[in-house]
């Protein structure tokens, strides 16, 4: 199983385009300390010839670019994209799915109320339905030959669905399991919390890539944002008694390379020289930057 993380920003990217802020401020300047990164964005492939994109970036089209293997050819429109799997329903997940329009044929993947959302909430699927034969599909489907496992995280719903009455999950976490090589990707832009299950979920996992868009429970009060409002956006924090750092130092398990993805703004692990990323990277965390590979 072959892996690359074509983006590792929250939702914005980073430098955010409207924002002066100190982390945002030093990216610009060209810090090698502070790399630019692009909205949250997965490729993955069982063989490095056929490949599935894990959400759909507004970025997209550049992530693509950037990657020499999802280049297209041999023949003129031929793509090595096969389709696209969704954690959640968030426009910095699905908004990218519009830049694919050109490629008809492709197949979705995503948790029910997502389907729905993109439905009659946000309609991207007839959008797209007019450039091609799209596959809209629950979750959950092997990927030729990769095992996929889903679990519901969240029922943190988008902004343009907060009044739906579907039934969730809105948001899910992924398991990819290769079974010719025994290596396991998980993978959870999005936790509101350490959820029941997931545990499990992760245990005997390669990579485990993790919601790390804030560091701290009260880290955008400085930017006019209140505690509460910052936990309405359904990301548990790294740092604290309840942070998925703790929890991840708890489970101590062996083999698994634990990574750091979703990455706000506002998160000072952005910068390397920052005391918050040496702590990440102290108790063996990566945070790793765009175009990162991974052979499982």
């Amino acid at each position: 199983m072959k892996v690359r993380l074509l983006g590792t920003a929250a939702g914005g990217g980073f430098p955010q385009w409207n924002c002066a802020c100190r982390l945002c401020s030093a990216c610009r300047s060209g810090s090698p300390e502070v790399p630019p990164r692009s909205q949250d964005c997965l490729a993955i492939s069982p063989d490095g010839t056929v490949w599935y994109l894990v959400n759909a970036s507004p970025d997209i089209r550049a992530q693509v670019i950037a990657a020499p293997s999802l280049a297209p050819g041999p023949g003129p429109r031929d793509t090595p994209l096969r389709g696209a799997l969704l954690t959640d329903a968030e426009l910095d997940h699905t908004l990218g799915l519009m830049l694919l329009r050109e490629g008809g044929g492709l197949s979705v993947w995503a948790p029910g109320a997502v389907l729905h959302a993109l439905g009659e909430r946000f309609p991207v699927r007839d959008t797209v339905a007019r450039y091609g034969d799209w596959r809209w599909e629950p979750a959950g489907a092997p990927l030729d030959g990769l095992s996929v496992s889903v679990l519901g995280v969240s029922d943190k719903r988008p902004k343009y669905a907060r009044d739906s009455t579907v039934d969730g999950p809105w948001v899910v976490a992924y398991r990819f399991d290769d079974p010719a090589t025994g290596g396991a990707l998980v993978y959870a832009p999005c936790l509101a919390t350490w959820p029941a299950g997931f545990d499990e979920l992760v245990a005997g996992a390669s990579c485990v890539l993790l919601d790390g868009t804030f560091f701290s429970a009260r880290e955008m009060t400085g930017t006019g944002t209140s505690t509460a409002a910052q936990h309405a956006m359904g990301h548990v924090p790294i740092d604290g008694p309840d942070g998925s750092l703790a929890r991840i130092r708890s489970l101590a398990t062996s083999g698994t390379r634990w990574m750091y993805t979703h990455l706000n703004n506002t998160n000072p692990v952005l910068d390397r020289r920052s005391p918050e990323y040496r702590q990440v990277v102290a108790a063996g965390v990566e945070v790793p930057v765009d175009g990162t590979t991974l052979d499982l």
